[in-house]
């Protein structure tokens, strides 16, 4: 049975993007920016998720790089809400998981 064609650019952005959902830290952030009613300052997400000053930064950096969160500067904060796509991801992810019960 022969192998079907494979899209290699979009192979590996699908994998960039699991990968960046793929780590407990910065999944939470996403289901708790999520959560919340517009955009979440860094502030109060360093404080949610009980993890060092420095590994939400990375893990926010990492989502942004993805293309997963949104970030926006005010003064000394940053702000961050997610794209469209990570909305799109997080509902799937609901509807999957709600297939299942």
């Amino acid at each position: 049975m022969p192998v079907g064609a494979v899209d290699t650019g979009a192979l590996a952005a699908d994998v960039e993007l699991l990968s960046a959902m793929g780590d407990d830290t910065r999944y939470e952030l996403l289901r708790r920016i999520d959560g919340a009613d517009g955009e979440v300052c860094v502030c109060d997400l360093e404080s949610a998720v009980g993890v060092s000053q420095s590994a939400v930064s990375q893990a926010l950096s990492r989502l942004y790089t993805a293309g997963l969160v949104t970030r926006r500067k005010d003064g000394n904060w940053r702000y961050y809400g997610l794209t469209d796509e990570a909305e799109q991801l997080l509902a799937t992810l609901d509807g999957i998981r709600g297939d299942r019960r």
